[in-house]
């Protein structure tokens, strides 16, 4: 009976470092983390805005940084075995966590409803079947597949990986073919040109908020040299493909989604094994991130959870996906400085070292960190330049001038108390 009751996804402690992953495993979950369908459709405007040359450059730059930052956060997660949402306890405090939680967890499931969608919608417009009819059927599946876990996530990208890289490259490769060749993509000429600054915000702003969740799959990886070198390569190939089938895709037919540009093609059935596994990896780890956010507020096993955010993210579903631009907008300046935070917290403000957490008694807010949140976000809503950036290096900078005066003020303090106690 005890055996029952054991939380196998590890929601409210560490992973134990019997129950971590090795290099292989961790490479096909991040790698099915960063398959994602809004990556093509930023590929896509890419494509469209510049040549293949600015692309390609614009492409690993965007990813480059992705990697560094998500990079950084593997690292803290791997070394400590915790989650997102038990992390933000040491810089933003144990209720202070709570914020962060609900608007991660929130978003997370707002991203769920909208691939719940964008799976739906194409496959209705194929098979006539009514779409409530395919949101409800699809959204059980993928809730089914989160609530078994980090198993199931893993089984199911080892599936989905090869699958989306073989059956997309292939599409890939017919539709440059279809051009003239690997010559005539690359003499593609932009009708109207984005700039540096732009064509950036997109590359990094796609998946800035959803790489903030990092830790919440990189605290199973064995060490920190598996957990961070996972995600950089995730990144750099996962995450360029992605804007790399988009960007094919709107250059040669007018569509950034690779399932899409397959359904032109006439390849009915592989464009909706590609449409539903790329969606369903990204959904699994959308659910199961929001569904750890909310255990730490509510102290509720993650498996739970998971049943009530994946109705939640289904029935809103084509809410959430009429209301994509807005919502993707409001998540790319709100939720990065969170991840800023916490890498600044680690790595200077503590100097890379964490007490464990079942012997921390964390403070209830921390304001320092609250305050360079808030700033963070207006950075990088109102300030000029790239706008995912703005909020990263703000709210890092703010935090820790923020920390170090709080520092010296409590020094100052127990200096004042301690000259008072020898004068008396």
């Amino acid at each position: 009976m005890e055996q029952k009751k054991i939380d196998h996804d590890f929601s409210l402690r560490a992973v134990p470092l019997s129950n971590r992953n090795g290099f292989w495993r961790m490479l096909m979950v991040m790698l099915g983390f960063t398959f994602f369908s809004a990556s093509m459709i930023a590929g896509g405007t890419l494509g469209l805005g510049l040549s293949m040359t600015q692309f390609i450059w614009i492409v690993l730059a965007g990813n480059l940084i992705l990697g560094v930052y998500t990079g950084a956060l593997a690292y803290i997660s791997a070394k400590t075995g915790l989650s997102t949402h038990l992390l933000t306890r040491y810089a933003f405090g144990e209720k202070g966590s709570y914020v962060s939680s609900f608007l991660l967890s929130a978003t997370q499931i707002g991203w769920f409803g909208v691939g719940v969608a964008m799976f739906a919608v194409p496959v209705q417009k194929v098979t006539g079947i009514d779409t409530s009819v395919l949101i409800i059927l699809f959204g059980v599946l993928m809730t089914a597949t989160a609530f078994f876990g980090m198993k199931a996530l893993t089984i199911l990208s080892f599936i989905a990986v090869p699958a989306i890289i073989v059956l997309g490259g292939y599409s890939a490769f017919g539709a440059v073919n279809d051009i003239g060749g690997v010559d005539a993509l690359m003499q593609h000429k932009p009708t109207e040109a984005l700039g540096v600054a732009a064509a950036l915000t997109i590359g990094v702003g796609s998946f800035i908020s959803g790489g903030t969740l990092t830790p919440d799959f990189t605290r199973f990886a064995k060490s920190p040299k598996v957990g961070v070198s996972t995600t950089v390569i995730a990144f750099l190939i996962g995450n360029s493909l992605m804007f790399a089938f988009g960007a094919i895709g709107a250059i040669v037919t007018g569509q950034s989604d690779i399932a899409e540009v397959m359904f032109m093609q006439g390849l009915i059935i592989p464009a909706i094994i590609v449409l539903g596994l790329n969606i369903w990896t990204t959904n699994d780890n959308a659910v199961y991130a929001a569904s750890l956010g909310i255990s730490n507020i509510t102290k509720i096993k993650k498996n739970k959870v998971v049943i009530v955010n994946g109705i939640i993210g289904t029935i809103l579903a084509m809410w959430l996906y009429n209301n994509f631009t807005g919502f993707l907008t409001t998540l790319g300046s709100v939720l990065p400085p969170i991840g800023a935070i916490l890498i600044a917290d680690y790595f200077i403000v503590r100097r890379g070292k964490y007490p464990a957490f079942e012997t921390m008694t964390f403070k209830a807010v921390n304001w320092n960190a609250m305050a360079a949140w808030v700033i963070g976000a207006g950075a990088a809503k109102f300030l000029p330049g790239i706008p995912p950036l703005n909020g990263l290096i703000g709210a890092a900078a703010v935090y820790v001038v923020l920390s170090v005066i709080a520092a010296k003020s409590a020094e100052a303090k127990l200096n004042l108390n301690m000259e008072k106690v020898t004068e008396s």
